[in-house]
């Protein structure tokens, strides 16, 4: 049986060490100590038996994919909500594990500290690998905003009480607004200027556009396949 009260309780002990300051590396004007910047992203196979993490890595400012890793584990949690990190954290883990290159900042498919419990898996995760991150999500999990221009840039605090979780931005015209909070070692102001940098005229920042485009094998990807020899760490047989 899984102790859920537990979960909720680690979630919060958590929450208190997440550091909401920018890392010495994102400080530097324009961001020169920034090399290279992930996006994380995960999903599931096999009826969600199975939890899949593709991480990209992505030069900065040239925002060319350089590396990828990709990894499978057993599901270890069903899906709860409020509960999803503890859900993912694990692949997410094993992906890193297998990464050459070690990014400076990472973009996560998902909550930062837009989360209940202030721990979304960006959160989560950039603590357990000590790492700045930011959370780029697709839909509001908790929160309120002001309602959103229909323009393109059009941009809404996203707000829980008396606190800014983070930013409701509409990043492409005639599409649905993303939801950036800071993960860990990110300010709230500096999650979106982040975003906002790693954009290529999609509604994804190029960091998790990637990242979807491996864990799915979407088109780009395989396209970047045929024209690209093998980069570094690649898991060409993993796809």
């Amino acid at each position: 049986m899984i102790d859920t009260k537990a979960l909720r309780a680690e979630q919060q002990q958590r929450a208190s060490e997440v550091l909401l300051q920018d890392a010495p590396v994102l400080t530097n004007p324009l961001g020169q100590s920034v090399r290279f910047i992930a996006g994380a992203d995960v999903g599931f196979e096999q009826q969600g038996e199975v939890t899949r993490a593709a991480i990209a890595i992505l030069r900065y400012p040239s925002l060319e994919l350089v590396e990828y890793q990709i990894a499978r584990v057993e599901t270890s949690l069903p899906y709860i909500p409020g509960l999803l990190s503890f859900r993912e954290y694990p692949a997410l883990l094993a992906a890193w594990a297998k990464l050459q290159q070690r990014p400076d900042l990472v973009f996560v498919d998902g909550q930062g500290i837009a989360h209940p419990r202030r721990l979304g898996v960006a959160s989560h995760f950039g603590l357990l690998v000590d790492v700045p991150t930011i959370g780029v999500a697709k839909s509001r999990l908790c929160g309120h905003f002001q309602p959103l221009e229909s323009d393109n840039g059009a941009l809404q605090p996203l707000i829980d009480g008396n606190e800014q979780l983070g930013w409701v931005w509409r990043s492409k015209i005639r599409c649905n607004p993303l939801f950036i909070s800071p993960g860990h070692q990110v300010s709230v102001d500096s999650a979106l200027t982040w975003v906002q940098r790693c954009m290529a005229g999609y509604r994804l920042p190029e960091p998790t556009r990637w990242a979807d485009a491996i864990a799915s094998n979407r088109p780009q990807f395989q396209r970047w396949m045929r024209k690209t020899p093998d980069l570094l760490g690649n898991n060409r047989d993993m796809i």
